[in-house]
């Protein structure tokens, strides 16, 4: 479960991202304010930091430096109204990575949170236990028990990410950009044969890839 980091003065939005967050499986701590978001990362380790751009005591943008120059490896996520592209230039050239304007798609902040988790490399020493199975990310493998289910690395990368919010439905074009990339030029159709072969090497365990008609692919255990 990876840590994220929440840092944004407005307490009902803070509450709603972060209740949003933990159903899709995050671990979240919340701070009111940059120096309280400092003092955290100074107690906790983080994986994630995202953070407001407007608030009282340290800002967003000073504290993106500031953690920068504390971790240059932890990814920073700014959140704010301003979409403007010189806001967006200034953010960028404090050390934020990426950027998502309120109102919040949860979708899309999911999506941004993993793509930047997975370009750090948070996920190289992660493990997913889900009913019966384990899915071992830096060895990109899967046990049943003690045995190793042969997995090509699309394939262990698509139940990775379906594993990682157990019950919780994802599209196709989710899923295509979560194991693809965002650029790739591959198919829905790609997602429906990479399930298929799945379920078939995973018959034997008590995981099963549920298809919801019209909306994607969810798992589901026994």
């Amino acid at each position: 479960m990876f840590s994220i980091l929440i840092a944004e003065d407005d307490a009902p939005l803070r509450k709603l991202i972060k209740k949003n967050l933990e159903a899709r499986n995050f671990s979240v701590t919340d701070c009111a304010d940059g120096a309280e978001a400092i003092t955290a990362l100074e107690k906790k380790k983080i994986d994630l930091l995202l953070t407001d751009t407007m608030m009282p005591v340290t800002d967003g943008n000073e504290l993106a430096r500031k953690v920068k120059e504390f971790d240059e490896d932890l990814p920073v996520v700014m959140l704010t109204a301003l979409d403007a592209l010189d806001d967006k230039r200034k953010s960028y050239r404090c050390g934020a990575d990426d950027y998502i304007t309120k109102p919040v798609d949860f979708d899309e902040l999911e999506l941004k949170l993993r793509a930047l988790l997975r370009r750090y490399g948070k996920v190289s020493s992660n493990r997913l236990k889900i009913g019966d199975l384990t899915l071992d990310y830096a060895a990109k493998e899967v046990r049943l028990g003690e045995t190793v289910i042969d997995t090509t690395k699309k394939e262990f990368l698509l139940l990775f990410a379906l594993a990682s919010s157990p019950g919780r439905i994802f599209s196709r074009t989710q899923l295509l950009d979560e194991v693809w990339g965002l650029d790739s030029e591959s198919f829905e159709r790609t997602v429906d044969v990479h399930v298929n072969k799945l379920r078939e090497k995973l018959a034997a365990s008590k995981v099963t890839i549920v298809s919801v008609r019209g909306l994607g692919y969810k798992v589901e255990k026994s």
